[in-house]
């Protein structure tokens, strides 16, 4: 497979690590991807939630833990390959998450969970950190691109493609997250490819395009590239691993589960996510789970509207109490059978 370039920097394996929150992809993940030559993503959501301090000072937690992990990542990594982020948008404290990521030195900024219209305004030109938008359709592309150019005459590093299969939170309808075979996602996929061509052209750089969304092997990698895409992102299959953040009763949970397991669900965030049914979700089914505490994570969260607090339910299930809390995964999470470590992964899916 070809090395992954992005601007001035080269992951000499093109497989990002999708990021995942709360707690499961972060240094150990990232840097143990990293070190094996891909990309390696740390999911910025509630990061430090393993802080003593958390439960009374959530913002500083976070901030601090972002520089720590970028760190830390980079010392497993060695050298090799490259650490970024993964920023939602809807994070109440969005711009400072960026600042911090940027000011530790990340590789790349992926940004998703809305249209990241003025990540420019927060990362300037001159700087080393790359970024790039998570875009669902040819619209939402088409609409980032003309907004950065217009208000910053700039352009994308790269592009995240992120198909119906994918995990957490999704940039389609509940009606087409249930019926993803009606779905022409490679053409999707092409007609992403080929709106960018124009910005490639204007500001004479290339904008490399990764696919994300159900990639498990290493023919759904060939079948990315095929279309045109230069990479591709995994997240799900990183979870079994040796290495992932999670605690080992999150990680059996993938092991454990049936493709009948998965379940389209509403998050608070406002959008659709795809997680495991467990007895969690099914107390959801009947009635809303009160909210005690509100912990500061969603810009648009009102806690005394929505179902239940996203932070204590991915809090509660990458500490290992998965019967209460919210384990997002991608549609193919049936398929995992094993823990295995990252080497052993990069090498399967390369080979």
């Amino acid at each position: 497979m070809n090395e992954l370039k992005i601007g001035n920097k080269t992951a000499n394996v093109p497989i990002i690590q999708g990021g995942m929150g709360v707690g499961v992809s972060l240094s150990g993940l990232a840097g143990a991807v990293a070190k094996e030559g891909g990309v390696g993503i740390i999911s910025t959501a509630q990061i430090g939630y393993d802080d003593d301090a958390f439960e009374y000072d959530q913002a500083g937690c976070n901030l601090a833990a972002i520089k720590k992990h970028i760190r830390k990542a980079k010392e497993i990594a060695g050298g090799n390959g490259l650490v970024g982020v993964n920023i939602m948008v809807a994070l109440k404290h969005y711009k400072e998450h960026v600042k911090a990521a940027v000011a530790a030195g990340a590789d790349v900024i992926i940004s998703g969970a809305g249209l990241p219209i003025d990540l420019p305004a927060l990362v300037d030109k001159a700087c080393q950190t790359k970024i790039a938008p998570i875009v669902s359709s040819k619209r939402a592309a088409q609409l980032i691109l003309k907004m950065w150019s217009h208000k910053y005459d700039r352009t994308a590093d790269f592009i995240v493609i992120e198909g119906p299969k994918a995990g957490g939170h999704l940039g389609f309808s509940n009606e087409q997250l249930n019926n993803t075979a009606s779905l022409d996602f490679d053409n999707e996929i092409t007609n992403i490819i080929e709106c960018k061509k124009e910005y490639e052209d204007k500001y004479s750089k290339k904008i490399p395009v990764i696919v994300a969304g159900g990639i498990f092997d290493k023919q759904d990698i060939i079948h990315a590239i095929k279309l045109g895409a230069d990479g591709v992102q995994i997240a799900s299959r990183f979870v079994a691993t040796k290495e992932c953040d999670a605690s080992p009763a999150y990680k059996q949970a993938y092991i454990n589960a049936r493709q009948e397991d998965v379940q389209i669900i509403q998050s608070p965030v406002g959008m659709p996510g795809r997680a495991l049914r467990n007895a969690f979700i099914k107390q959801l089914d009947n009635s809303r789970i009160p909210i005690s505490k509100c912990y500061n994570c969603l810009e648009k969260c009102n806690p005394a509207k929505v179902p239940y607090c996203i932070t204590k339910a991915l809090i509660n299930a990458v500490k290992g109490d998965v019967d209460n809390g919210l384990i997002f995964c991608g549609a193919n999470v049936g398929r995992i059978n094993e823990i295995t470590t990252v080497h052993s992964l990069m090498k399967e899916l390369t080979e």
